[in-house]
């Protein structure tokens, strides 16, 4: 079976990897009492999410040129219509919650410095009902995030262990080892 292109497993394991410590951080620091150390870990989350939008920017252009190797022959209509369908769906997950948590920086005064440096511009004027409002999308937003990528890796899984076809191989990095 064909692989991805080691670009595309570099940006897939990337933002995995990427996303993993966004929500971890954000459930870890949404709970903690106002504090010098919850605005650092509110920068660090801003920061990482800009970086993961831009990352899934970068991510789609190269899926628009690069097309993904076809699903084996076989694969049923729904399987390759629910494949398609949670693949966009992540990314339009991975474009929405950062615009979200943008659009909510925004909306509560809290303008966005990329690593302590690029001011990002506000999208919105300063409206607390309206940050709070965006504060929810954002929450409800990650959790949906939360269970369509649980989703994506019990899929992979399943097609590793029960249907024993190469799904899973086609995104692992392979090493090539030259034994003389």
């Amino acid at each position: 079976m064909t692989p991805y292109t080691r670009t595309a497993q570099l940006l897939h394991w990337t933002m995995a990897l990427l996303l993993v410590g966004l929500v971890a951080l954000g459930l870890y620091m949404h709970e903690l009492p106002l504090s010098p150390r919850k605005l650092q870990l509110y920068s660090w989350h801003k920061w990482a999410g800009v970086t993961a939008f831009l990352l899934v920017l970068v991510r789609l252009a190269w899926r628009a040129t690069h097309r993904p190797p076809p699903l084996p022959t076989g694969t049923s209509r729904f399987v390759r219509l629910a494949s398609s369908g949670a693949h966009a769906l992540l990314y339009v997950l991975m474009l929405a919650i950062p615009l979200s948590g943008w659009l909510m920086s925004s909306a509560k005064g809290f303008q966005t410095v990329w690593f302590g440096v690029l001011p990002i511009p506000d999208l919105l004027g300063k409206d607390p009902a309206l940050g709070e409002l965006l504060a929810e999308v954002h929450e409800v937003l990650a959790f949906t995030l939360i269970f369509i990528a649980l989703t994506h890796v019990a899929a992979a899984l399943k097609h590793h262990f029960i249907d024993r076809d190469a799904i899973l191989w086609r995104m692992l990095p392979r090493r090539t080892e030259n034994r003389s």
